[in-house]
């Protein structure tokens, strides 16, 4: 493998294709990004964030460095595109089987704890993704905000006691005003209850409890959300 490989500057013509550009592959190329993705994944499964390193990547994947620098940027690149594959997962998941509940507030509960069941399951992974997340990189921002409107997605569908429209591209926020207030105040406690738990601070359980409490104070006892 080339030991000089360094990420398409921008605006050179070879950007890495974003996440919904990657279905314009071919499938070659499809196969080639496939074996990088799970690469990382189990390379972040098994060493967290600093385990994962392109060089290590490329070679699990069985690709050239150069050539993975074709598809991706950096490693949060990479993890980023694997969350919000599963986020894409969890979407089909919740379509078919969405959070029950006689009240907002209950039908929100019950999707957070199964979100984080589904994000907690393979733990270094999910603190290696949320290293990803908050490393404020401009160049990965595009992947991060597809990652949120995904989940405030789900969030207003479990508000209004819907099935998410999986059909629909994800980009724009959903919901109302008021209901989009309550997606940011949600996610934002989701995303600090998972810093915790990723720092050793509380178990998943307290995430999940921690975003019953927040449902409660956001959405009382209503069977949806209504304008004031």
């Amino acid at each position: 493998m080339a030991s000089n490989a360094r990420p398409p500057a921008a605006g050179s013509g070879q950007e890495p294709p974003d996440t919904e550009g990657m279905a314009r592959l071919a499938t070659s190329q499809l196969r080639r990004v496939r074996r990088i993705v799970d690469a990382a994944v189990a390379l972040a499964e098994k060493g967290g964030f600093d385990g994962v390193r392109l060089r290590d990547v490329a070679e699990a994947s069985g690709v050239a460095l150069g050539t993975l620098y074709k598809y991706f940027r950096s490693k949060e690149d990479i993890l980023l595109f694997a969350v919000n594959e599963e986020a894409e997962r969890l979407e089909t998941v919740i379509a078919a089987r969405p959070p029950s509940g006689g009240s907002a507030q209950e039908r929100s509960t019950e999707f957070f704890a199964r979100a984080t069941r589904g994000f907690t399951r393979r733990p270094n992974f999910a603190r290696a993704v949320l290293r990803a997340i908050a490393s404020g990189d401009h160049k990965t921002a595009a992947k991060v905000a597809g990652f949120h409107l995904r989940m405030g997605r789900m969030i207003v569908a479990a508000i209004r006691d819907e099935r998410p429209e999986i059909s629909r591209a994800v980009t724009e926020p959903e919901g109302s005003d008021r209901e989009q207030a309550m997606v940011k105040i949600l996610e934002h406690v989701w995303f600090s209850a998972l810093v915790g738990w990723a720092g050793g601070l509380h178990p998943a359980k307290t995430v999940t409890d921690q975003m019953r409490t927040t449902a409660a104070y956001l959405l009382g006892g209503s069977s949806g959300s209504q304008e004031p």
